[in-house]
């Protein structure tokens, strides 16, 4: 009697993949830190301006604590950049999330400890701002290396649909934290979430960056990456463009629109409500942009800069909640189509090895003006009064990006084929 047939050798079934094939390890723990940073850092820029208001500080005050935060951007970033283009990217990265951790947990126990004064205010939060300098630039340098050309503009979208989905969250639930147990609390959960991020960033791998050839010093290198955004016309044009928007639209965000929430719409809760629509408003342009690919990237993107100025014009009115978050929303659609166009642009544009560097450029000229637009905004409510400063923000917008389009550059840029293989 013949031997039964030998039964066929087992095949493993074939292993799905929970992320798309061009979504490597790096991009994943990039997203993930993203993610968390983004669900405390929200929060925490509302409950600032409030722990300043509760501690009996007025609009200028404000406006100090909110451009102590943005000054040492100014004074570091450069630096920051060509740091990230000479050092591991994530290493800059760590260190500057556990400067923001240390100093967002001391800012958070000076105010849960009760009466914290402006100048420690101010300290603080220019500490955070410094970590936030050197972070900048080596986080789009490395996430520019980690995508390759055929998948970027799919990824970029992705990466900001799920920062900028963090952000509703953390937005919404910071301001609903703020009115049920105090600023000081929103600010221990961000101290809590820079922690948490510097951890992952922790594990990612720079192996696949190329060998950086040895440079002829931190000048030297400063100089190399001035080159680069000089001689491209549709670079420093629109960094101009955004030194002038960032401003305006920051000290809009971080000064007028919590007095607005305070006096006009019922405080801390609805101003968390209208920037989660804004950051809803910033997933549905992330949707958008991982299946259309706009021939030409600029003109598309710089066309979308216009609706920033809807937010200013709705606080000047003020339109109530639902029209606010309304134009929040639109507003929010409308610059994730610019900032994708961006990216993209620069990941075809820009030589890897001085994507840090051109960062930090790009970084240092769009909020060089924003401390002292922060700064002068309670001037300018007095000046003004707050209805006529708000209205001067939504034109500066409008006059700003026109001038813009007038660059050939930046109406004529096009999208490239895609160069070679993903990277990890």
């Amino acid at each position: 009697m013949s031997s039964p047939p030998a039964a066929p050798p087992h095949t493993p079934a074939p292993v799905r993949r929970r992320r798309p094939a061009w979504a490597g390890r790096n991009y994943t723990l990039l997203t993930g830190a993203a993610v968390v940073t983004n669900l405390g850092s929200h929060g925490a820029l509302i409950a600032a301006a409030f722990a300043v208001m509760e501690a009996g500080g007025s609009g200028a005050d404000v406006g100090l604590v909110a451009a102590a935060r943005t000054l040492p951007l100014v004074l570091f970033l450069l630096i920051g950049g060509a740091l990230a283009d000479r050092l591991p990217r994530h290493r800059v990265m760590v260190a500057a999330n556990a400067l923001n951790c240390l100093s967002q947990a001391a800012f958070a126990t000076l105010v849960l400890a009760g009466d914290p004064q402006l100048w420690q205010m101010m300290l603080l939060t220019a500490l955070c701002g410094t970590g936030t300098a050197f972070f900048n630039p080596a986080a789009e340098g490395m996430l520019l290396s980690t995508v390759s050309g055929e998948h970027a503009n799919r990824a970029f979208a992705l990466f900001r649909m799920a920062m900028n989905g963090a952000g509703i969250g953390g937005a919404a639930l910071g301001g609903a934290m703020i009115a049920a147990i105090g600023p000081g609390w929103v600010l221990a959960v961000d101290a809590a979430a820079f922690a948490i991020a510097g951890a992952l960033r922790a594990f990612l791998d720079v192996s696949h960056v190329p060998d950086r050839a040895p440079g002829g010093g931190l000048l030297a290198d400063l100089r190399e990456g001035w080159v680069e955004v000089r001689t491209r016309p549709w670079l420093w044009s629109i960094v101009l463009q955004f030194s002038v928007v960032v401003a305006v639209v920051g000290a809009a965000e971080a000064v007028y629109g919590p007095l607005v929430a305070r006096d006009r719409l019922g405080g801390p809760a609805p101003w968390g409500l209208a920037l989660g629509f804004f950051g809803a408003g910033t997933i549905a342009g992330a949707v958008l942009m991982m299946a259309w690919k706009p021939r030409r990237l600029l003109l598309v993107g710089t066309l979308c800069v216009f609706p920033l100025a809807l937010p200013s014009a709705g606080l000047a009115v003020p339109l109530p909640v639902w029209g606010l978050c309304v134009v929040m929303l639109i507003s929010g659609l409308a610059i994730e189509v610019f900032g994708v166009s961006w990216m993209t642009t620069m990941h075809q544009e820009i030589p890897e090895e001085k994507f840090s560097r051109v960062s930090a450029y790009d970084w240092f000229g769009s909020v060089s003006m924003l401390p002292l637009a922060t700064a002068l905004a309670g001037p300018a409510e007095s000046a003004f009064g707050r209805t006529g400063a708000l209205w001067g923000c939504a034109a500066l917008v409008v006059l700003a990006t026109a001038l813009v389009l007038l660059i050939p550059d930046v109406r004529r840029m096009t999208r490239k084929p895609a160069p070679g293989p993903a990277k990890t």
